[in-house]
């Protein structure tokens, strides 16, 4: 059966309604559904948060006995697999939904065309691949860890019109206004986890947890009435921390990175020390770190840190998406750079972005851009 404009449309509002989950659902990607029953929308969910019925059942459960006959619209395909709930595409089946548009199929080896072959076993007419760009967009760190094994990895930065992120002393609070520090908690409430640095921890007297709740935002609480606050990751390899920072009294994990037959120190209850291999030059080795990410079910990384981490994250090509906060600031050459870079000899050794989006905050501009497909790892 051919796509309609209709199918689009009640699409477009699966995929709004999946928008919904994209601060609760980690590690579970965001979905949304909605069954049409003769022109009317008789059922729509959207997933919650891991461990919480998918966003078929929720549908399914509002449209009752109106689902038979009916179309499901659903921005990923039905699991077909008993995971912590039980397989949607068979709730699909046994409520007689006779029609499922899919926006994209999901990448899960557990899933991957096998919930779109059980519809089509009990003769639902199937289509997927409506909205599929849209539907990809809402998930990139489940995509990127399914399709790519490595978490999606965004890099912020507040600067000056010259690209400048401190002073020479080092004095860097504040570059960005209210608008933009506000827009960043709400990236850091999307994420997995924050990665950081003790460097950048001692010098901001950083909390690195999501402050700023905005129920226009829709920014949902957990069963314990606090938001979910994403795994700190912080690089500390000389053992700079004392357990004493801030950054130890605010609620939410702590993940401290240290090196090799490093002696630990005693650190607060919520911390946990991660042993993570060090290159020939004594730094850590960033690849073996979001291995060890990927396997603790980290779907997307938020980096906040300084010009040393940034920049070898950015000459590994292990930056997906770059976020630059921009002030209409002049620091002068003397302030400190964004990145520390090797010096380029051409052009052609640089990592070229693709700007998706420019927005301005009160006096400032958010500057969000892609790194290039050929040279991402």
């Amino acid at each position: 059966m051919a796509v309609t404009s209709t199918d689009r449309q009640y699409m477009a509002q699966a995929l709004r309604l999946a928008a919904k989950g994209r601060y609760t659902t980690d590690p579970n990607p965001n979905v949304g559904a909605v069954i049409v029953q003769s022109g009317t929308v008789v059922g729509e969910g959207y997933h919650h948060q891991a461990g919480d019925g998918h966003a078929e059942v929720y549908a399914l459960a509002q449209a009752g006995a109106r689902a038979m006959g009916a179309t499901c619209y659903v921005t990923l395909e039905p699991c077909s697999h008993f995971g912590r709930t039980p397989p949607c595409a068979t709730a699909l089946v046994a409520a007689g939904i006779s029609r499922v548009v899919i926006a994209m199929l999901d990448p899960n080896p557990l899933v991957a065309g096998k919930g779109v072959a059980m519809l089509e076993q009990a003769g639902i007419d199937v289509v997927s691949g409506v909205m599929e760009a849209e539907a990809r967009a809402l998930n990139p760190g489940f995509l990127s860890v399914m399709e790519r094994q490595k978490p999606w990895l965004r890099l912020k930065l507040a600067a000056s019109i010259d690209g400048r992120t401190a002073l020479a002393n080092g004095q860097s609070q504040w570059i960005t206004g209210p608008a933009a520090r506000a827009d960043v908690q709400f990236y850091r409430a999307q994420s997995s986890a924050i990665l950081s640095t003790a460097s950048t921890v001692l010098a901001d007297n950083a909390r690195l947890t999501v402050r700023q709740p905005d129920s226009d935002v829709a920014i949902t609480a957990l069963k314990n009435g606090e938001l979910r606050q994403p795994l700190r990751v912080i690089l500390d390899r000389r053992q700079q921390l004392t357990g004493r920072e801030l950054l130890f009294s605010s609620a939410g994990p702590v993940l401290l990175c240290v090196a090799p037959d490093t002696p630990l120190r005693n650190m607060p209850s919520q911390v946990e020390h991660q042993v993570v291999p060090v290159n020939a030059d004594g730094y850590f080795d960033l690849m073996a770190l979001l291995q060890l990410l990927t396997v603790r079910q980290v779907r997307s990384i938020w980096v906040e840190a300084g010009a040393t981490l940034a920049g070898a994250l950015l000459q590994q090509k292990l930056v997906d998406e770059f976020i630059l906060y921009q002030a209409p600031l002049l620091l002068g050459p003397q302030a400190r750079a964004m990145a520390e870079l090797p010096e380029l000899t051409k052009l052609s050794q640089a990592n070229r972005f693709t700007f998706t989006d420019i927005s301005q905050l009160a006096p400032d501009l958010r500057l969000t851009a892609l790194l290039s497909g050929a040279d991402r790892v």
